[in-house]
């Protein structure tokens, strides 16, 4: 066995593991970045075989290869004379690169720590999602540095998707990623079959540099630019989304039989005989969760929750589960759903539909007079659900008391009423339990004919959406007690509080607003439904929300419960959507687990890696609706330009305000040179823009009225100008950004477009002068 191995008199530490790879073995690298650190200058590939001792022909292939895997790790890099030298002492700082829509850029050093900011002429040498080698070129008043563009690791666009434009004979595609801020040249003989104006899908052969811009072939033609249904295609590829199932999986999805089999019932408790009923949407078409609630004698209620046994047919490491695993999460597009597993799963064999049976997991729950969750237990079962309801029949029956509704379902009507009555009480629980209830309007879009916006309407929100909710998070609770209690990692969806840069700044604007959070040293969950409660009646209620709502933190998937702080629970998981959702997969694997085995699994690892990913798959579903939910909206404004509206100011920066506008739920931008003239300077604490000499204030939450002036669909931007005598200021004259604050661009982002959104078990619908700081 090789113990030691000597180079220039030094020994390698790691010569043992090197000997098991090499008959003639090379230094390691950690031997190599040690050495190049001592040497103190950089060294080519012949001063170091000389120096080193490497003689053989397979000890020289085997360095230069050791060389490249180096320099494409980041541990070293190759100067303009083909010297290596260690990164360390290059000052030289490795991370992915992460576009703006206007051009500049950042880097997100792969060790942490402070973003590095690009500037729009160093982003033209890169992609968004580049990795790259940056070096800090300058640190501005406030700390904060800017780099330059070293070296490019990893060149991780490939393939991209955008408009085709051909000018005076000259043929480029412009990204339809707001990320990629430069065009794509296309040669006259790789334009093909495409025209003018059309979308298309480019393959990069010639990746940008200092001294060219990218080069293109356009591989696929989707079709014209308004055509019905694009825009999805679009966002599908523009977030590299999964949408089209391998054969594998389909085969895998076909081989089950399409109803239940008696030896797959066989060993399951069976639910039968109880009136379980599904409450979902009008246009549902998964149903992977149904309940039952029954009045106990000595008072409290038993509740059951039954989901859909989806880990009975998705097995672990099977073509399904890859796929699922891939997608994570289904996405819902307006009108269109892209779903986590095969139709044959998810809208048959894994949906509990009405009078046949299905397999589920049930959670039974012994609750409380009061609302506090006494026992449970989860069991492998069987159902035979008894009703498919909706939302809009059950408010009827339950809130309208409708006869002809009752009449029609009178043999569920009991059972609806002790779900009623558990659920009044739930609500009452979670009030003193000081869970955060934000009450934010939802919006849907009504297609008419070829696919075109009808309308935007709001979401009508009864309380027979809030009683499945209030059933779903009891199980989702129980689910984590359970894992928690039997030691067995799992992934916990985490929610944690906000952040000390935003807690200062919530804490200032509660002060401007004659407003105080309760003195913790960290607030709890109490604290911001108090507040909530306290200003419901107030004209800025709305506004105190939206602040409320922008510090809080995004929740994730983790093995480390960290608990969930919008619900003010201690421990919260995914449990009830396995059909739509890969973390409840893995809770329901998790719990079949602990049924069963009387010591629990442990593999925090692939817990991480899968809480990393699924957290990643929720993000890039969410970009993706929303892209296309922007897309729609500057379309239906397009015939609109010139009309007016009232509206109400959703977001302030220093380039102008967001107004979303009243009954029609769209957004744009007043710019700042359209306000009555004046120097405006942004005040961050108070969410507003503020007049020098007028004293002239466009608030967070104010009411305006405004006029469309332009509707961009390549940019996905709608821009708005008061409407005549707004602030007296009128048309004509024009604001501007105190000369100190610089503030004027032609089109920011609005500052609110990765707020988080309220947590919901059952919600399918996932939506500078100085140099802007990237929103994390």
């Amino acid at each position: 066995m090789v113990k030691h191995k000597r180079f220039k008199g030094k020994v390698d530490p790691f010569a043992e593991r090197e000997s098991q790879k090499y008959d003639n073995p090379i230094p390691s690298r950690e031997f190599i970045l040690d050495y190049l650190a001592e040497r103190g200058r950089p060294a080519t590939q012949d001063q170091l075989e000389q120096e080193l001792g490497l003689r053989s022909d397979d000890q020289r292939e085997a360095l230069r290869r050791r060389l490249i895997a180096m320099t494409r790790d980041g541990q070293v890099l190759k100067n303009r004379k083909g010297a290596f030298g260690p990164l360390d002492s290059m000052e030289l700082i490795a991370g992915r690169v992460i576009g703006h829509k206007d051009g500049f850029g950042f880097v997100v050093p792969d060790a942490g720590g402070e973003d590095l900011f690009l500037s729009p002429r160093q982003m033209r040498m890169v992609f968004h999602g580049d990795r790259i080698l940056a070096r800090v070129s300058n640190i501005d008043t406030r700390g904060r540095r800017e780099a330059i563009v070293v070296e490019v690791l990893e060149q991780n666009t490939k393939q991209l998707v955008g408009r085709l434009y051909i000018e005076s004979g000259a043929a480029y595609v412009e990204p339809s990623n707001k990320r990629i801020n430069q065009s794509i040249l296309i040669p006259p003989d790789a334009v093909g079959e495409a025209k003018h104006g059309q979308m298309v899908v480019v393959a990069i052969t010639s990746q940008p540099n200092q001294k060219a811009r990218a080069i293109g072939e356009i591989v696929e033609i989707l079709g014209d630019h308004m055509a019905p249904g694009m825009e999805v295609n679009v966002a599908i590829r523009n977030h590299e989304l999964p949408n089209r199932w391998p054969d594998d999986v389909l085969l895998e999805a076909n081989r089950f039989d399409a109803e239940v089999p008696e030896e797959a019932i066989s060993g399951r408790e069976d639910f039968r005989k109880l009136p379980f009923v599904t409450i979902d949407g009008d246009d549902a078409k998964d149903f992977d969760d149904a309940v039952y609630c029954e009045p106990r004698e000595k008072g409290g209620w038993t509740l059951y929750v039954a989901i859909a046994d989806v880990s009975h047919y998705v097995r672990p490491n099977s073509a399904l589960d890859k796929e699922a695993y891939k997608r994570g999460n289904s996405v819902y597009f307006p009108g269109r759903v892209i779903p986590m597993l095969p139709e044959a799963l998810s809208n048959n064999l894994c949906s509990l539909n009405p009078n046949v049976d299905r397999l589920v997991m049930v959670c039974e729950m012994t609750i409380h007079p009061t609302g506090r969750i006494t026992r449970y237990r989860f069991s492998e079962g069987v159902i035979n659900s008894h009703y498919r309801l909706t939302y809009t029949q059950v408010h009827a029956m339950m809130e309208k008391n409708d006869r002809r509704m009752r009449e029609r379902f009178k043999e569920i009507v009991p059972e609806l009423t002790h779900l009623y009555d558990l659920f009044h009480i739930l609500q009452k629980a979670r009030k003193s339990r000081g869970a955060i209830d934000f009450d934010l309007p939802e919006t849907k879009i009504v297609f008419g004919k070829d696919r075109k916006i009808e309308k935007i309407i709001p979401y009508e929100r009864f309380d027979s959406h809030k009683v499945i909710e209030e059933c779903m998070l009891c199980a989702n609770i129980c689910a984590a007690r359970y894992l928690e209690k039997s030691l067995q990692p799992a992934l916990y969806r985490v929610h944690q509080g906000p952040t000390e840069e935003k807690l200062t700044d919530l804490r200032r604007f509660l002060n401007e607003m004659g407003l105080k959070m309760a003195g913790h040293r960290e607030p709890v969950p109490a604290d911001y439904a108090q507040i909530l409660r306290a200003t419901e009646s107030r004209p800025d209620a709305h506004m105190i929300q939206t602040v409320l709502l922008r510090s809080m933190s995004q929740a994730i998937y983790s093995p480390e419960n960290k608990g969930h702080f919008g619900l003010a629970y201690d421990a919260y998981t995914h449990f009830t959507s396995p059909i739509r959702r890969y973390p409840d997969l893995l809770v329901h694997r998790a719990i079949k687990h602990m049924l069963t085995a009387k010591s629990p699994q442990k593999d925090l690892s692939a817990l991480m890696k899968a809480g990393e990913h699924c957290s990643m798959t929720e993000r890039r579903a969410d970009d993706a609706t929303g892209e296309v939910t922007d897309w729609l909206k500057c379309e239906f404004m397009m015939d609109k330009v010139g009309q007016e509206f009232s509206g109400r100011i959703s977001g302030v920066t220093g380039f102008g305000v967001f107004v979303e506008l009243a009954d029609v739920y769209v957004e744009g931008l007043v710019h700042i040179s359209t306000l009555p003239e004046d120097y405006y300077q942004f005040d961050s604490i108070k969410h507003a823009l503020i007049g020098e000499r007028s004293g002239k204030q466009f608030r967070l939450g104010d009411t305006i009225k405004i006029q469309v002036a332009r509707v961009d669909l390549d940019q996905c931007q709608i821009d708005f100008v008061p409407a005549e005598g707004v602030g007296g200021g009128g048309k004509g004259k024009l604001g501007r950004s105190s000369p100190n604050k610089n503030a004027n661009k032609k089109h920011g982002k609005h500052p609110s477009k990765k707020k988080m959104k309220p947590e919901s078990p059952k919600n399918k619908r996932k939506k500078p002068a100085k140099k802007p700081k990237r929103k994390k």
